[in-house]
């Protein structure tokens, strides 16, 4: 076994009773030996022998040493800790960040306080874009930090993250990239590969995938930013408890097998509302929409693609009209999506984030940034596809969206009509998968599955 290929592997953890499943170790202090001057733990809020176990996983995920892997106490503290470390280290003036325009509600939050007390200046910018990107890197007269996120969350779209680090470091060496790889785990994507500084994830979404615990990672491309970003760590104690780390660990040993069903899962969604249920702009009505950079019809699926080995498993759909969007979220015949925020769980989440998620957001500027209100968001599960489909139409028909008549699905938004491809799952849904990947549905599997967690 090569275990830089493994996520999760006996051979990482070395417990004295050579128990199958890794302890826990809950103790707040260690006993000190004071003729050991290598003593590796004393005090958990410093290290913890369960969390060290974690950072040894998370750096086969993202092959780097553990030592460069910090879990923390959720992914907004993750942002907080590298923005602390790396970017306010300066006392003679007010450093800049130059960030998306369509970030997670919660960091555009944070990076805003920051901008009111004059902790750091935040610039916003579609970072999907890459000539305005440019410009707003020259317009300033110092950036001392690049945030990205991709695919963006939930509007979905796609950064050049290549693109841009290399630019970043070309023109300004010094300045850090920080990378938020939450929508795609270190599974699908590794920025740190791609030249980025730091990369970070909300862990509580795909790496644990069960919503049971809050927690974040931050992965550094090198020993001293480690250095930097474990001070603040250990300053302020906001290192991953044991218990948190401990399910974590267990999260990380499905990590494949479940982001592989809920991408599948996803793929087909799409697929569907997209041709048989009719979200896709017409003559008829130019705002509705099926938004997914696994679906041929994004503008920067092939852009997407070539630096990632998945789509994902966040979509979302736009109605064209608010309280039609709210009726459908709303709807009594959703049995098995949870109207929630949040995604990465093994079961299906469906929520409004302009009411939600990103209310945070000042309505002025997400009405600046084209932020679409009616936008419906659908963070896919690993449930039975069919189910999926069958509970979602109920409650778009129950909203008065959809009708069904006689297996055929009619939009009455813009008249769209389609046959309902519910259960076509030997030809639709194998074809679907072919088209993202270009190979076959074993190769396919194979490809994703390359940091296979091996128990």
């Amino acid at each position: 076994m090569n275990p830089k290929t493994s996520v999760v592997s006996n051979s990482l953890h070395r417990d004295q009773h050579g128990a199958s499943v890794q302890p826990v170790y809950m103790s707040t202090t260690f006993k000190v030996d004071l003729r050991n001057d290598e003593q590796e733990y004393d005090y958990s809020r410093s290290g913890n022998p369960t969390r060290s176990l974690l950072h040894r996983q998370l750096g086969q995920l993202y092959n780097v040493p553990e030592s460069q892997v910090h879990a923390v106490s959720s992914g907004m503290t993750a942002l907080d800790t590298i923005v602390r470390g790396l970017v306010l280290s300066s006392t003679s003036y007010v450093p800049t960040i130059l960030a998306g325009d369509d970030l997670y509600g919660g960091s555009d939050r944070l990076l805003t306080f920051m901008k009111t007390r004059c902790h750091a200046r935040t610039i916003n910018v579609d970072t999907s874009n890459f000539e305005k990107f440019q410009e707003a890197f020259f317009s300033a007269k110092k950036v001392d930090c690049v945030h990205i996120e991709s695919p963006t969350n939930p509007m979905c779209k796609v950064v050049d993250v290549p693109r841009i680090i290399s630019f970043v470091k070309k023109v300004s060496p010094q300045t850090y990239v920080v990378v938020d790889n939450t929508m795609m785990s270190g599974l699908l994507c590794n920025p740190l590969s791609l030249g980025a500084d730091v990369v970070y994830e909300s862990a509580t979404k795909f790496l644990n995938g069960h919503h049971d615990i809050m927690a974040g990672i931050i992965v550094s491309s090198s020993q001293k930013i480690a250095d930097d970003i474990y001070f603040v760590v250990n300053a302020i104690g906001c290192g991953l408890a044991p218990m948190d780390s401990w399910l974590l660990i267990r999260g990380l040993k499905t990590l494949s097998v479940r982001l592989y069903q809920q991408q599948f899962n996803a793929m087909v969604l799409a697929e569907w509302l997209e041709q048989s249920c009719g979200f896709k702009p017409s003559k008829e009505n130019s705002d509705l929409r099926t938004r997914y950079v696994g679906l041929q019809s994004h503008p920067q699926f092939s852009l997407h693609r070539s630096f990632n080995d998945g789509p994902g498993a966040v979509l979302s759909f736009e109605t064209g009209s608010i309280p039609l969007s709210r009726r459908i979220v709303s709807s009594k015949a959703l049995k098995i999506w949870s109207v929630t925020v949040s995604f990465g769980c093994v079961n299906s989440l469906i929520s409004l984030p302009c009411s939600m998620s990103h209310a945070s957001i000042d309505p002025n500027v997400r009405k600046q940034r084209e932020f679409p209100e009616d936008l419906i968001r659908l963070c896919v599960g690993i449930e039975d596809i069919v189910d999926l489909q069958r509970d979602l139409l109920a409650a778009m028909i129950d909203a008065g969206v959809l009708e069904l008549k006689e297996n055929i699905i009619r939009n009455k938004l813009n008249g769209h009509t389609a046959i309902n491809t519910i259960g076509r799952k030997q030809h639709v849904q194998r074809n679907i998968y072919d088209v993202f990947y270009g190979d076959p549905l074993v190769h396919s599997q194979q490809r994703l599955s390359r940091r296979l967690v091996k128990l």
